[in-house]
């Protein structure tokens, strides 16, 4: 819901709506909120409550220059670590490929995930997915800039090739492409005045 802006950046949270919404007890509301804090989509307000972060157009090129240099690195160990079963699974996506850009965002995302499995770092996994997170909101905030996903997906293609083949190189760099790309479709949104 946070990621899709149903949770609005800036919006309260409140407990007992999310219970009722999600018919889930108050336990496993909390808990989730405790991550959803740690992992910087809520934050704490002393006597206010809890909200939805903001997300502040300055400090996305902090997450984008974090993620140019993360998520290289984990495409590099995947490429050495990752196993046949990873890279048979990551190709398989391509076979269910859509044309809808909300399903094109779900298989950027699984590709992405499988790359960080196959890395065998969990402290890295954790890190990347937090950022993804906050990566995936911008694109849900920008959607309509932004464009279509495709152009994602077939640089999924080219570093799937690399990681199959054991190149972590390539790997690495295409995966550094493929970030920074996306760092300047969200750039070119920002500066691009809106039509409506």
């Amino acid at each position: 819901m946070i990621l899709q802006l149903e949770l609005a950046p800036g919006s309260m949270i409140n407990e007992s709506d999310l219970q009722e919404r999600l018919n889930i007890g108050r336990t496993p509301v909390r808990e989730a909120i405790q991550r959803l804090v740690r992992d910087q989509l809520l934050c704490v307000i002393p006597r206010r409550g809890v909200t939805v972060t903001e997300i502040h157009a300055d400090e996305l090129p902090m997450l984008y220059e974090t993620r140019a240099l993360m998520e290289p690195y984990a495409a590099r160990l995947a490429a050495t670590r990752g196993t046949s079963a990873d890279w048979d699974e990551m190709g398989a996506l391509f076979d269910e490929a859509s044309t809808h850009n909300e399903a094109l965002l779900g298989l950027d995302r699984r590709c992405h995930e499988i790359v960080w499995r196959a890395a065998r770092n969990r402290f890295l996994t954790d890190t990347l997915d937090m950022m993804y997170a906050q990566s995936e909101r911008v694109w849900h905030l920008y959607l309509g800039a932004v464009g279509d996903m495709q152009a994602a997906v077939d640089e999924h293609r080219e570093i799937y090739d690399a990681l199959r083949t054991g190149d972590a190189d390539s790997a690495a760099a295409l995966t550094e492409a493929h970030v920074r790309s996306f760092d300047r479709q969200i750039r070119r949104a920002l500066t691009t005045p809106s039509t409506t």
